[in-house]
C-alpha cells in the first residue's frame, strides 16, 4: 500500500474529537507521525492511544501563545521536524441574534478561530522557511462563504480564516510553503447543537434540506480532503479554500 504521508510529521489541533480526530487518525494510517493537540487533555490522550506509537497527546489552548509555542517545541522534540500543521480547533456561539452574543463569547470565538492562525504561524512559519517546505491547512467553514442567520460572529471569524489562508499562501509561496483551507458544512460533531440552536429532528431536517447531497458532513469527509491537500499530490495547490459541503455553497 502506498502511504501518502510516509515519513511526514503533523500537528492537528482540536484533534480530541470530531473533524480533528478524523484527520489525525487518517494521517497516521497514511504513515504520518501526529501530534494530537486538544484543550481537553483526556480526549487528546484517548485519540493518541487509539492511533498508537506514531502519535503523542498534548493539552493546549490554541489562543495562548505559550501553549502554541509548547505544542511546536514538543513536536520538534518528538519528531525532529514539522511538515504539516492543521489548524482545526474551533468554537462557536449558540445560534441567536447577533446583538445577543456577549462580548466574552465574541472574543473567545476570535481568539480560537482567528488568533490561533496568527499564533501558530509565528511559531511554525520560521521552521518551515528554514526547512524549505511545509504545508498549513486551516479548517474554515461554509459559514464564511454562505453565512446562516443567527451565527453572524462565527461566520465572520471563518471569513477571516479564509482571507488569512489566501494571504498566507501568496506571501509564503516563494518559501515553498503551501497554505490551503477546507470549508466543511455542519457536521456530526459536538458543535452541531450550537449551530442549530437546539438539536431536534425538525431542526436537523431543516439543516439537511440546505445540503444538496442530503446529509451532514462526517469526520471522514474532512479527513479525505485534508489528506489530499496535505499530500504531495496537491503540490501545485495553494490558497485554495475547498468546500467539502455536499453542494451547500452552490
Amino acid at each position: 500500500m502506498n502511504m501518502r504521508l510516509k515519513d511526514k510529521t503533523a500537528i492537528v489541533t482540536g484533534a480530541g474529537s470530531g473533524f480533528g480526530r478524523g484527520i489525525a487518525t487518517r494521517f497516521a494510517l497514511e504513515g504520518a507521525r501526529v501530534g494530537v493537540i486538544d484543550i481537553n487533555h483526556d480526549s487528546a490522550v484517548q485519540v493518541a492511544n487509539e492511533i498508537g506509537e506514531s502519535a503523542f497527546a498534548m493539552e493546549a489552548d490554541v489562543s495562548s501563545d505559550e501553549d502554541v509555542s509548547q505544542m511546536v517545541q514538543q513536536s520538534l522534540y518528538r519528531f525532529g521536524k514539522l511538515d504539516i500543521l492543521v489548524n482545526n480547533a474551533g468554537t462557536t456561539h449558540r445560534n441567536r441574534p447577533m446583538t445577543e452574543v456577549t462580548e466574552e463569547e465574541y472574543e473567545r470565538i476570535f481568539s480560537v478561530n482567528v488568533k490561533s492562525v496568527f499564533l501558530s504561524a509565528r511559531h511554525v512559519v520560521p521552521l518551515m522557511k528554514k526547512q524549505g517546505y511545509g504545508v498549513i491547512l486551516n479548517v474554515a467553514s461554509t459559514a464564511g462563504v454562505r453565512p446562516r442567520p443567527g451565527l453572524v460572529w462565527y461566520n465572520t471569524s471563518k471569513g477571516a480564516m479564509m482571507t488569512a489562508t489566501k494571504a498566507m499562501a501568496i506571501e509564503l509561496a516563494p518559501d515553498k510553503i503551501r497554505v490551503n483551507a477546507i470549508n466543511p458544512v455542519a457536521g456530526e460533531t459536538g458543535m452541531l447543537h450550537l449551530f442549530m440552536g437546539e438539536d431536534t429532528p425538525e431542526k436537523r431536517a431543516q439543516f439537511i434540506s440546505t445540503i444538496p447531497l442530503g446529509r451532514l458532513s462526517l469526520p471522514k469527509d474532512m479527513a479525505n480532503a485534508a489528506l489530499f491537500l496535505c499530500s504531495e499530490e496537491a503540490e501545485m495547490i495553494t490558497g485554495l479554500c475547498m468546500e467539502v459541503d455536499g453542494g451547500r455553497c452552490i
